[in-house]
């Protein structure tokens, strides 16, 4: 049974049955269910153009997925491991070597509260979550501890257009007008830094207006509010 992109689903729904060669992408939201594609959550069926198959929902409760990109909250530290919060069903486990060039004499010093930039390296339902500030070659790539600027969350649709290629129009126009820095973590959690508190408000509640707004139309709407603070 096939069914088309944008058509909207609900957990169990069949999506499509899996060819006999070739390779399927799946994302967030499908799972591999008897021989077939089943949608995980309620939403609606996108493809990208590479063929990706994803549900965008507007669930905010994150599930955990090996090599999702997230940004979480430190919340104690134990002694082989930091405990973090994901928005995930349990907090994860960040190893306290689990970053580039780290040894025993030189662990990151984050306290509760602080933020990291992380990536999923085992993901099963009924334990949880690891994580590591490194990519699969052991480098850091951006990831790591947080440090200044504001948090915000968005839903899960939000985040895949957020993330999508090319930029969404949204940041395109905001990255035109402002310096700042943004992380988009896949569990819904982003972080801005800018050199003013002004700008990160600025940036969080235009990306905020994407919630409720086509791309193509929040970034008309960001172009208008950047004019009328620029006028």
């Amino acid at each position: 049974m096939s069914l088309g992109a944008s058509q909207v689903l609900g957990p169990g729904d069949p999506v499509l049955e899996l060819p006999e060669s070739g390779e399927v992408r799946i994302g967030s939201g499908v799972r591999l269910q008897d021989g077939c594609m089943a949608a995980s959550k309620a939403g609606r069926l996108q493809r990208t153009n590479r063929g990706k198959l994803w549900i965008k929902g507007r669930q905010k409760k994150y599930i955990p997925r090996v090599d999702d990109a997230v940004v979480g909250i430190v919340r104690d530290r134990l002694p082989e491991n930091f405990i973090v919060d994901i928005n995930g069903p349990f907090n994860a486990d960040l190893p306290l070597l689990a970053f580039e060039n780290v040894t025993r004499r030189n662990i990151p010093a984050l306290k509760a509260g602080d933020l990291v930039y992380a990536r999923v390296t085992a993901a099963d339902r009924d334990l949880h979550p690891v994580l590591a500030c490194t990519n699969a070659l052991g480098k850091a790539a951006g990831m790591g501890p947080l440090s200044g600027g504001m948090t915000f969350s968005v839903s899960s649709a939000t985040v895949a257009s957020l993330l999508a290629v090319p930029p969404h129009p949204a940041l395109a126009a905001l990255g035109a007008a402002f310096k700042f820095e943004v992380v988009v973590g896949v569990n819904g959690l982003c972080w801005v830094d800018a050199d003013k508190l002004a700008t990160c408000v600025l940036v969080a509640n235009c990306i905020r207006n994407c919630e409720d707004l086509g791309a193509e139309e929040a970034g008309a709407v960001t172009k208008r509010i950047v004019q009328a603070m620029a006028g």
